[in-house]
């Protein structure tokens, strides 16, 4: 049987001056490698715009998991170079 592998990713909302921020965290690995990432996101209320936490939250959230998800392509990136001897370029 193989072993199943658990990443976990905790994302962390909070508003504050009509700025809402948003980080990602990643906890992977087994108990001889971990990785532990964070990602960060934010979003603004636009003066003109209606307040709805909930739009907010979803684009601040959606920046750290992206922020997060860049951060780790760039861990694999340097990763896969660090076992060869040519540079590598990873696409998203």
């Amino acid at each position: 049987m193989t072993e199943v592998k658990r990443w976990t990713v905790s994302v962390f909302v909070d508003e504050r001056d009509s700025r809402t921020y948003a980080e990602a965290r990643l906890q992977a690995g087994d108990k001889t490698r971990l990785t532990y990432l964070a990602g960060t996101g934010q979003a603004r209320l636009n003066p003109a715009d209606k307040d709805i936490p909930e739009i907010g939250d979803e684009l601040a959230v959606a920046r750290a998991l992206s922020d997060l998800g860049h951060q780790l392509l760039l861990t694999a990136t340097a990763d896969i170079q660090a076992t060869s001897d040519r540079p590598v370029h990873l696409s998203r």
